[in-house]
């Protein structure tokens, strides 16, 4: 069914889409807490059917009925019932059973004859609720998420405004050279193997905690050259030394792979995210010699242009090279590459209100991917940060032990800046 509003597949939405599998799903969720009080199932409905227009993808479903490539279409059926919906439980839930029914849907498929959105809203203890809203990766990243979240769902929801994009030429004999230095770096290193490689099987579990952002920022300002990012990976680098450490001995050093957005500039070819890997001194029990350590690693990758240099150079062996594009695309996803990915994203400047209702707690979650048994997405509100943990439920039983971790070693860290 041929139609005007008929949009092709991107080869990120495409890529993405051929990622699915089995034991992998697709999707992110945001999981919004809000305090007693709250609207109901019906009001958000309501706000969401009147704000939907400014956010025209989620009323797009994939289309395959040409017998060619699948492109988005608008769903001519399409209704905000289907896609905002009461969770069927049998009574108010606590944090435990929240925990395990994020899980349990993050394991379940979006329906692909419908836009590749839901929000379950579910009833907690003391009058809260909870909104678990899963999108697919091929409809929205993270960055996107957030702010569908504030056209559709935060009292001060506004119109969604694309992201300038630019294109400048840039210096033939600069482009290789970091082209060239950045593979050296990326592949010419060996990887070892990590307890997190592992057979990814159906099963999740997920944990979330909350950190100050004020205790990590002074950290970073202790270190010269630190930025806040350094500081998160730092606490996560020591929960999940204790976290492995307790069930598989000591480690040395893990690497991870951290989406960095490119903002397009005056030198920039591309822009969107475009990660690079760091090593994680699991080995360091010092939370300052491991924030100094990241501190460095970071450094050397940004000042040689890493994540702008895979991103280009990807871009330019796609046509030429197609099979060498294939192989560097598919070396990044393997376990050979990364053992973690770690990504985090600005959240609401402010703490987020629906309907005068405050939104407590803010937390995003990513899929584990193929040999990958934990990913950790962290999304920013107001003054704090909220940690996510997706895992492989058999291969990493009970992170939320070291989702709890978390702020412990983030308290740790703000005490040795100020015994420094």
């Amino acid at each position: 069914m041929a139609s005007a509003t008929a949009t092709p597949l991107s080869s990120e939405d495409r890529a993405i889409l051929d990622l699915e599998r089995a034991t992998v799903a697709g999707h992110t969720c945001k999981v919004v807490r809000l305090a007693a009080g709250g609207p109901t199932c019906e009001q958000l409905r309501a706000r969401i059917a009147q704000r939907i227009a400014a956010v025209p993808m989620l009323r797009r479903r994939l289309d395959r009925s040409a017998g060619g490539e699948p492109v988005w279409m608008d769903a001519r059926d399409f209704a905000v019932a289907d896609h905002v919906v009461p969770y069927d439980q049998g009574g108010p839930l606590g944090p435990v059973e929240l925990r395990r029914v994020v899980a349990d849907l993050f394991e379940q498929r979006l329906d692909r004859d419908r836009p590749l959105w839901r929000m379950d809203i579910i009833e907690l203890h003391d009058g809260e609720r909870a909104i678990v809203w899963r999108l697919h990766r091929a409809l929205a990243d993270a960055a996107a998420a957030v702010r569908y979240a504030r056209a559709l769902l935060w009292d001060d929801g506004a119109g969604i405004r694309a992201a300038p994009r630019r294109a400048r030429a840039d210096d033939e004999a600069r482009r290789r050279a970091q082209l060239a230095g950045y593979l050296r770096r990326e592949f010419g290193r060996p990887h070892a193997g990590s307890p997190l490689d592992g057979p990814t099987g159906t099963r999740r579990d997920v944990g979330f905690c909350t950190v100050s952002l004020s205790g990590l920022r002074r950290a970073a300002r202790d270190v010269q050259g630190a930025t806040l990012n350094d500081a998160v990976l730092a606490v996560v680098s020591g929960a999940l030394r204790d976290w492995l450490q307790a069930r598989h001995g000591p480690l040395g050093v893990i690497r991870i792979q951290v989406p960095v957005s490119l903002q397009p500039d005056e030198d920039a070819e591309v822009d969107g995210d475009s990660p690079f890997t760091l090593a994680l001194p699991l080995g360091e029990a010092d939370p300052m010699a491991r924030l100094r350590a990241i501190r460095a690693d970071t450094d050397a990758r940004i000042s040689a242009h890493d994540a702008g240099s895979r991103a280009l150079g990807l871009t330019q062996v796609r046509d030429a090279f197609p099979r060498l594009r294939r192989f560097a695309a598919t070396r990044q996803r393997s376990p050979l590459g990364f053992a973690l990915s770690v990504s985090t994203v600005a959240g609401p400047e402010l703490r987020a209100r629906v309907f005068g209702t405050a939104v407590t707690e803010l937390y995003a979650l990513a899929e584990v991917g193929a040999r990958h048994a934990l990913r950790i997405s962290i999304i920013s509100m107001g003054g704090t940060l909220g940690f996510g943990l997706c895992a492989d439920a058999d291969l990493l039983p009970d992170v939320q032990t070291m989702a709890a971790a978390i702020p412990a070693q983030a308290q740790a860290l703000a005490q040795r800046v100020a015994a420094a």
